[in-house]
């Protein structure tokens, strides 16, 4: 049972001024630290979104710039097989003229190494003939 004399009175000024010491010792600094804590902590979110919102950017930047880069190596990419493809189509169509004339100066080679040939037999033709009508009659024409 709880009696009140003279020594509740000193009891509580002990728990007051124990709980005013133990404030200022004990939980005033760690109460600060703790603040300190939280200040710190919200400045590095803060810088940690700050180099985020960097970084989107960068890498926001570095794609446009990539897609540039490769828009421009594109164009000159399409500009050079243009260029490349024009020429060798120029340079096949004058290997086809050049083989055409030569096929064509062939042909008129051959065409004229027939005909004299043709000639040259026909000539003959007339002479067989007769060596021939003379060796089936047994007689000279």
């Amino acid at each position: 049972m709880i009696t009140i004399d003279m020594t509740m009175p000193l009891h509580i000024i002990n728990i007051l001024l124990l709980a005013v010491i133990l404030n200022i010792v004990l939980y005033r600094p760690i109460r600060q630290i703790l603040q300190q804590r939280r200040e710190k902590i919200s400045s590095l979110n803060t810088d940690i979104e700050k180099f985020e919102k960097n970084r989107q950017a960068r890498l926001a930047e570095f794609e446009r710039k990539l897609q540039d880069a490769r828009g421009k190596a594109k164009a000159e990419f399409d500009a050079v097989r243009t260029a490349t493809q024009a020429e060798s189509n120029e340079k096949l169509a004058g290997l086809r003229r050049e083989v055409e004339s030569g096929k064509t100066a062939q042909l008129k080679e051959i065409e004229t190494q027939f005909a004299t040939a043709r000639s040259e037999l026909q000539g003959q033709v007339n002479a067989f003939a007769e060596a021939m009508a003379g060796k089936v009659l047994g007689r000279a024409l």
